[in-house]
């Protein structure tokens, strides 16, 4: 029978886990998933578990080793068997050709909104953009620090109403 203490030892690694998963899986639903399977091995095996070491590694290396098995069965059910003389392998996952129209004509509506701001706010806000921190910003255009930031502000909530009117209108 399992211990009060190790299941709330369980328990108190729980938000590791839950961040680990979503690390490993990139999908809510999936960690979930990784985090329970790993909740029920840890529990199902919990006499492998020596006393005095690190608890949060061996959870850590359960779930490591299930995600990487579970990556694995699904890359071999993705893989077809050609049975012709030369016995290729063949991947199945879908080619699917994305039609990237609508992400191109809101691209062009966001170009088109950034380069309508007046050049004191269009400046701050693509080098912010572009990767500046906000001092270094300031120092390039010899300007205080608050209206850096305030530009980049108002910059910002200026292209939410003017895209807004465009999704709205289109």
């Amino acid at each position: 029978m399992v211990s009060t203490a190790f299941v709330n030892q369980l328990l108190q690694n729980e938000p590791s886990l839950q961040s680990f998963a979503l690390h490993l899986t990139r999908d809510n639903e999936d960690a979930n998933d990784l985090v329970q399977e790993t909740h029920f091995r840890a529990i199902s095996h919990h006499e492998k578990f020596a006393d005095g070491t690190n608890l949060k590694a061996w959870l850590f290396t359960i779930m490591k080793n299930i995600f990487i098995n579970n990556y694995r069965r699904k890359s071999r059910r993705k893989t077809v068997f050609d049975n012709t003389e030369d016995q290729f392998l063949l991947n199945s996952a879908p080619a699917v050709a994305g039609n990237r129209a609508e992400a191109n004509l809101l691209m062009d509506d966001l170009l088109t909104a950034v380069n309508s701001l007046d050049e004191q706010y269009r400046k701050p806000f693509m080098m912010h953009y572009e990767g500046y921190k906000y001092q270094e910003i300031a120092e390039d255009m010899a300007l205080p620090l608050g209206t850096v930031k305030s530009r980049i502000f108002f910059a910002r909530k200026l292209l939410k109403e003017q895209l807004e009117d465009v999704v709205r209108m289109g």
